[in-house]
């Protein structure tokens, strides 16, 4: 029987904590693990815990496209590795795609008690309802006709999630969901959760304004 929502997750060493992650999915439709070259043993350690596992050449847009050209679900959904689900995902993205949204995205939550991580997902989550726009943690969500419409993820090193979501919106409007997933705050928490928003709005005011994205990502990666 065809699946009704293929679960996309790309990864690179991501081995530490796959077997938590995966198997809390284990039951929700079909689940696709995209190895981008990773050297600890990540695709070895997901293969009995997914549908399948596949390979692509480094780069999340790759990986997530490579995802998609293997899924068989109508419904598409893409998942960071370090994102986790609430337990009625599944059910609310159903829903919206039988609604008639073409794609979609949840509020985000931190993985951290310290206060300054509700402030930070309370301006994403805020942002992301004004604008329109959507980030990768925020577990984007699309019908495999809006996918295909916008040509899937665009091939640039970063902000892949910002350049997809603008063309999304030229479909129509994102079902922005309240129920809310959970992201690691280990970035922000190993290199400094201040300098990480600095950062990160930095690169996107670049973004905005033209940048070219494989500049950026080495900035990205030179600084964090």
């Amino acid at each position: 029987m065809k699946p009704q929502l293929s679960i996309i997750i790309p990864v690179v060493n991501e081995a530490e904590h796959l077997v938590v992650r995966l198997q809390a999915l284990r039951n929700c439709c079909q689940l696709l693990l995209v190895d981008g070259g990773s050297d600890d043993n990540s695709a070895k350690i997901a293969k009995p815990l997914v549908d399948q596992v596949l390979h692509s050449p480094r780069g999340r847009a790759r990986q997530m496209n490579c995802g998609a050209a293997g899924a068989q679900a109508e419904v598409l959904l893409f998942l960071h590795a370090d994102t986790h689900l609430s337990d009625n995902a599944v059910s609310l993205i159903l829903q919206a795609a039988a609604e008639g949204y073409q794609w979609g995205r949840f509020d985000v939550n931190f993985d951290s008690p310290q206060p300054v991580f509700r402030l930070i997902a309370f301006m994403m989550n805020r942002r992301s309802r004004l604008t329109g726009i959507a980030t990768g943690d925020q577990a984007l969500f699309m019908t495999r006709q809006a996918f295909h419409a916008v040509a899937g993820f665009p091939d640039i090193a970063l902000m892949e999630d910002i350049a997809v979501s603008a063309s999304l919106k030229k479909l129509g409007r994102p079902c922005c969901l309240t129920a809310k997933v959970v992201t690691s705050a280990r970035r922000w928490q190993q290199h400094g959760i201040f300098k990480t928003i600095l950062l990160m709005w930095w690169l996107r005011l670049r973004y905005f304004f033209g940048a070219d994205p494989n500049d950026l990502v080495a900035h990205y990666y030179r600084r964090s």
